[in-house]
């Protein structure tokens, strides 16, 4: 008989603001991906809702969903598949936190189990997709000022026609 062993797993979902609104529907599309994974749920933590770098599906705005949880490595692929599949939840990223100190970890699950809403301290999560939304940003700017640049090279080669 195989033993599987599970790591834990910090998962930063982003979901429409909107939608958020309805948080019980949130939280039972989460569970329900992650018992599908065979996923042991440590906490989940509602988050702030933030403007985003750049609009994903048309949204402007995220709300922050920050999850704990226990898996076998090779599942998670099939967490990412679903959550592309999901409705409610536009982006997923999933980290082991390994560079974690235990007690951030154990002072999220308390600061939960008290009630707090989140906090303003970036997870290494947030830190990353902040980083994918920065980079995004960039390029979309850079293709924005070839264009133009386009543009004008057009407009030159009518006006010496």
């Amino acid at each position: 008989m195989e033993t599987v062993v599970r790591k834990l797993y910090e998962a930063m979902f982003l979901v429409d603001s909107a939608q958020a609104q309805n948080w019980d529907a949130i939280i039972t599309t989460i569970t329900t991906i992650l018992e599908k994974a065979e996923a042991e749920i440590v906490s989940t933590k509602k988050w702030d809702d933030r403007k985003l770098a750049y609009e994903i599906n048309g949204k402007t705005r995220g709300t922050y969903v920050l999850c704990y949880f226990r898996a076998d490595g090779e599942r998670i692929r099939d967490i990412e598949r679903d959550v592309q599949l999901s409705e409610r939840i536009m982006r997923v990223l999933i980290l082991s936190p390994e560079t974690r100190e235990k007690q951030d970890i154990e002072s999220d699950l308390i600061s939960q189990k008290d009630g707090e809403m989140g906090t303003q301290k970036d997870t290494p999560a947030m830190q990353v997709e902040k980083e994918k939304q920065k980079a995004a940003q960039k390029a979309a700017e850079k293709a924005e000022v070839k264009q133009q640049g386009r543009d004008e090279d057009s407009k030159a080669m009518v006006n010496n026609e």
